[in-house]
């Protein structure tokens, strides 16, 4: 047992992509740090609660960046029905006496399970999930010579998606997450190579139903705040503002280096300053106590992460392969700019964590999950590259 242990491990070592590894360890060590800060108020016994649970998460995430690095993806997507199960029942959990509401809005966005000390989110595993399986319908349709510039392949793959939303919303009520599938559909369809008359129809068809759905009220009014917001900071400053107010009051008093780590004004001042400061407005954090600076590192993470997912990518072996970097990039993507949007007022409020800076178990373990699918596909892409001028992807 022992020496096959030592096996991976050699194995890893040698072949994974250790400088993504080390990049993702170094974010959600720095989270870590903000998260003690964020938590301070709370008193030591609080403190370490969030930070124990936030390191135990990591450590986890490690294990299986490792694990799943040894994963041969095309192997396991011969079970591809598997997955589409997975998503289906995974999802449907949250109709279960497991599931339960994750804010006051009454998303029904989390399960918890007896003997588990925090909350899983079905939504960031099936992230994982949806794009393998959006990525193998991508690599079929292309195999069987279909014309991906036709309508036929982008209303399977769009259906695909909008299934999986409208399942996941129905259920939850939980548009932050849902909008994750809908971005990484947008990104892994433009690198397959889709007709890009097919992107402004499918917008055009959102804008109607989004008129058609305000017009019959199907919206709910949170929501709908929530973006009148954006455009009038007056706009009930005391309700459906405070938090991004706040937030950006605190980015604002930070200047360029910050008022000092657990000396933030409105981080240190507990409950009712700066409202969810260790999840989804952990930037805010840093921006008062670290200062532009801090907010610049985390940003060159994230966008250092980003960029080494989008060069596996280009260097892979297989279409599937691509199509799958280039998913897991867009999930990185979206809510790197989603939650720094939040807390800069310019994105509405929705829930959206900051990859691994973010408090959140299930959100470290799935990204270090996601990241360690992208190092087993470098380790089997080819050492030497493809000649200039013959790439196997459309638009990467």
């Amino acid at each position: 047992m022992l020496n096959r242990i030592k096996t991976i491990l050699v194995d890893f070592f040698q072949q994974a992509d250790l400088a993504l590894l080390g990049l993702c360890c170094s974010a959600a060590t720095f989270g870590l740090v903000l998260i003690a800060s964020a938590t301070h108020y709370k008193g030591s016994a609080g403190m370490i609660r969030y930070v124990g649970v936030q390191g135990m998460a990591m450590l986890i995430g490690v294990i299986a960046y490792i694990a799943i690095s040894m994963v041969d993806l095309d192997s396991m997507m011969k079970k591809w029905k598997w997955l589409v199960l997975f998503n289906i029942c995974f999802i449907g959990l949250l109709l279960t006496p497991l599931g339960i509401g994750g804010s006051t809005t009454g998303n029904q966005a989390w399960l918890r399970f007896p003997g588990i000390p925090v909350n899983i989110g079905p939504a960031e595993f099936v992230k994982i999930s949806f794009t393998l399986l959006l990525a193998k319908q991508l690599e079929y349709l292309r195999e069987e010579k279909r014309d991906l510039r036709s309508f036929a392949p982008a209303f399977q793959v769009a259906g695909h998606t909008l299934l999986l939303m409208g399942w996941y919303v129905v259920i939850s009520g939980d548009m932050g997450n849902a909008l994750t599938f809908f971005f990484i559909f947008l990104c892994m369809a433009f690198a397959a190579g889709f007709a890009l008359r097919w992107f402004a129809l499918l917008f055009v068809v959102s804008g109607v139903g989004i008129a058609g759905a305000l017009s019959l009220g199907l919206v709910k009014n949170y929501m709908v705040d929530r973006v009148i917001v954006l455009f009038d900071h007056s706009y009930k400053p005391q309700g459906v503002g405070w938090q991004q107010s706040r937030s950006l009051l605190a980015i604002g008093s930070g200047g360029l280096f910050g008022q000092g780590y657990m000396n933030g004004t409105q981080t240190q001042a507990g409950d009712g300053s700066i409202p969810y400061q260790w999840t989804d407005f952990i930037f805010a954090v840093c921006g008062e106590e670290l200062g532009m600076l801090g907010c610049l590192a985390v940003m060159a993470l994230l966008a250092a992460i980003i960029y080494r997912v989008l060069l596996v990518a280009k260097n892979a072996q297989t279409n599937f392969h691509s199509f799958v970097c280039v998913g897991m990039a867009a999930m990185m993507i979206y809510q790197t700019v989603i939650n720094i949007g939040m807390c800069l007022f310019v994105m509405p409020t929705i829930g959206v964590t900051l990859p691994f800076f973010s408090y959140g178990g299930s959100s470290v373990v799935t990204l270090f999950m996601a990241m360690g699918v992208v190092s087993g596909i470098k380790k089997r892409s080819p050492t030497v590259r493809r000649k200039p001028g013959k790439p196997i992807h459309s638009n990467i």
